[in-house]
């Protein structure tokens, strides 16, 4: 991807907010967290006609969650649930003969969308394992339903433990703990240690394996990889996949090459570039070329010392090997979820622009440029087509409401909304209404955020509190998605703002990898920016604003309090790391040291970049009320980070506490567990800034 000219096609607030009226209702409540529904990813029926979904809603008694399968006519909406009240429904997706199938209490089902209540459980898709032996892992029916092919496991020699005597053996049985060689021991979420992967017993090599649907099965390939992405020819008579050359060496992050395989077992390897890593890889309507995502693999970006990362490209490469076309060069985004058009001409697909998500379109003969097919200030995501691609469906996401669906032709014409989930719940309650803004950082550059306003806003009844919301990643970005957080906080009382600092994605690749080397310091500039921003345009107290977030927010938010320690009055630092050092070796993630802090804590370079960026580096500097909320067994950002902050404010004298959640990794789930921490943030933020404004 390249530097490109692009316009956002959003209004942008460049002065003091407009807002045109307020929404009438009550504040939304911490009860309200169980009223919420969840609209699932939409599934478009072949012939376009209907499209298939899920709701799922939160359940206080179990902190469990219950879903439902719907459908909807494109036509004429009308939506029904189609699954059975308390079944807990998932997966629907559509057959070739246009039913539609989902799974609930262990089985799969299926019905004519045309006729109400035809369910019937549906063996028809029930895979057909059996067939091949043990060890299988993927089956897959290629389109006209006449061939399977099948992903297995292959047997490997076993290993048996031998010890010199009974007397061992019985203490090697006694052992309480766990004993580990490999390096890739620990990954957030998964049992402790992981599994090691370069290991056969573990991770056996996988053969591709194919059946005519009423032959026998026989063994395609014998490569001893691990095939990832297997997808069907349209025609049926190949087969194509990524793998990686060296999943077994430890000490490499890996890097996939896209393979074909014919049904007489003849394999090509099809992408020639060993420091690139592919994915997702399809075939052309007409079999003759292959679609795939490639990126620079994080070993060349290591290996290559780069002052920044690789990017992220479309392209396609004739079948029978040759020369790769990147299409999409000259665009300087990140593409996601790409497929062909039936007729191959174009590849539609989704990709971030700003805060916003849209539908993209791009020639695949790289004639034309990326063309945008959506717009508007929303997210467009979980894009479904139908089989000739005349119609699509997408979930669309803004920030003053829940996410619904709607449907539109391929060109994003005739657009309309199928579903109604949330019709209640908004007519109900004010949610907050948000305000795009575009400001300059310290340096010039030009930032992207978004404020919420407090419930029953009016100017003559501020100053108002701030709380300035930090995303993580840092490669994501906030945007048209609605919060209930945030909602939260602006019920009451407080101005909510997001701001899309440096390394946010959406905004070309010069503003992604704009914090290199260089962690807190260009993007904590940029929030302070939109903290100034604001202040000097609205009602809020300069004495009385927060700071919040989550992983690299919750970094961010240690960062600030040190860097600008007179700036505010209460933090809120959820799963933040402190010290880059102690991190290297106790998180899952090295790689991102070994690249953007360019190398390893011993060497010197390195060393002294994770110091200079470390939250803790500074902590003598901290004023800050801070409550610090982590995970007991948080393997991307170890709760020992946390801790390491918590004692040095305690040590200050500086109000501190800790919030550690049992059994919870990185990502804190669970309702009990959400609903708790939002009642002890807004108690937190309320002590030391004060949710209603002062007289």
């Amino acid at each position: 991807m390249r530097s490109v000219t692009r316009t956002v096609l959003v209004a942008s607030l460049m002065g003091v907010p407009l807002i045109a009226a307020f929404p009438q209702g009550r504040a939304l409540t911490i009860e309200d967290y169980y009223r919420l529904r969840t609209v699932g990813a939409p599934q478009m029926s072949p012939d376009g006609r209907w499209v298939a979904y899920t709701v799922s809603r939160r359940i206080e008694s179990t902190n469990g969650d219950s879903s439902e399968v719907w459908i909807a006519s494109t036509q004429a909406p009308q939506p029904r649930r189609v699954s059975a009240s308390a079944s807990h429904a998932t997966m629907p997706l559509w057959a070739s003969d246009g039913r539609l199938t989902f799974a609930a209490g262990g089985r799969r089902w299926a019905l004519n969308p045309d006729v109400p209540d035809s369910i019937v459980e549906n063996s028809s898709v029930t895979p057909q394992s059996e067939r091949f032996g043990g060890g299988v892992v993927r089956v897959l029916t290629s389109a006209d339903d006449k061939r399977i092919a099948a992903v297995r496991n292959m047997p490997v020699q076993k290993r048996d433990r031998a010890f010199a005597s009974d007397f061992e053996k019985r203490h090697e049985e006694r052992f309480k703990g766990v004993q580990f060689d490999w390096l890739d021991f620990q990954r957030d979420g998964q049992p402790f240690p992981v599994p090691n992967r370069t290991d056969p017993e573990v991770s056996p090599p996988q053969e591709l394996f194919v059946a005519d649907s009423d032959g026998p099965a026989r063994q395609l390939t014998r490569l001893s990889l691990r095939p990832a992405g297997v997808a069907w020819s349209p025609d049926a008579r190949a087969l194509v996949f990524t793998a990686d050359m060296g999943y077994r060496d430890e000490r490499r992050y890996g890097a996939s090459a896209v393979y074909t395989v014919n049904l007489d077992g003849n394999v090509r390897r099809v992408t020639v570039d060993s420091e690139y890593n592919h994915s997702s890889a399809q075939f052309s309507p007409d079999g003759k070329w292959i679609l795939f995502t490639r990126q620079l693999s994080t070993d060349a970006v290591i290996a290559r010392k780069l002052e920044h990362g690789g990017p992220t490209d479309l392209a396609i490469v004739p079948a029978d090997g040759g020369t790769e076309r990147n299409l999409t060069a000259n665009w300087d985004l990140l593409p996601s979820n790409a497929e062909f058009s039936p007729d191959g001409k174009f590849v539609y697909f989704e990709g971030g622009i700003g805060g916003a998500t849209h539908v993209f379109r791009v020639a695949a003969n790289g004639a034309d440029p990326v063309t945008q097919v959506t717009t508007g200030e929303r997210r467009i995501t979980n894009v479904s087509f139908d089989k000739a691609m005349t119609r699509m469906a997408y979930s669309v996401g803004l920030i003053e409401a829940p996410s619904e669906i709607y449907v539109a032709n391929i060109d994003g014409s005739n657009e309309r909304r199928i579903t109604n989930v949330h019709e209640s719940f908004v007519r109900e309650i004010a949610l907050s209404k948000a305000d795009r803004l575009r400001f300059p950082s310290k340096d010039g550059t030009q930032i992207e955020g978004w404020l919420l306003y407090p419930h029953g806003y009016a100017r003559e009844k501020g100053p108002y509190p701030l709380v300035v919301s930090n995303h993580g990643g840092p490669h994501s970005a906030d945007g048209y998605v609605f919060d209930f957080k945030n909602q939260f906080l602006a019920a009451n009382g407080y101005f909510v703002l997001e701001v899309n600092f440096r390394s946010s994605t959406g905004y070309g690749e010069k503003f992604l990898w704009g914090t290199w080397g260089a962690w807190g310091d260009r993007d904590g500039e940029d929030v302070m920016a939109g903290i100034d921003h604001v202040l000097a345009r609205l009602p809020i107290a300069r004495a009385r604003v927060a700071a919040m977030g989550h992983s690299y927010g919750g970094f961010m938010t240690n960062w600030l309090i040190t860097q600008y320690p007179d700036r505010f009055a209460a933090a809120v630092a959820g799963a933040g790391i402190v010290n880059w050092v102690s991190d290297y070796g106790t998180a899952d993630i090295a790689r991102t040291k070994e690249t953007e802090f360019f190398g390893y804590p011993w060497e010197e370079k390195a060393r002294n970049i994770m110091i200079r960026q470390s939250p803790l580096t500074y902590a003598g500097r901290v004023k800050t009320p801070t409550l610090f909320v982590h995970g007991e067994v948080d393997q991307r950002v170890p709760y020992s980070e946390a801790e390491q902050m918590y004692v040095a404010l305690k040590k200050l004298g500086v109000p501190a506490k800790m919030i550690q959640y049992q059994g919870m990794a990185h990502g804190i789930t669970g309702s009990w567990n959400n609903v708790h921490r939002m009642l002890n943030e807004l108690r937190w933020l309320n002590q030391y800034l004060g949710a209603r404004p002062a007289p």
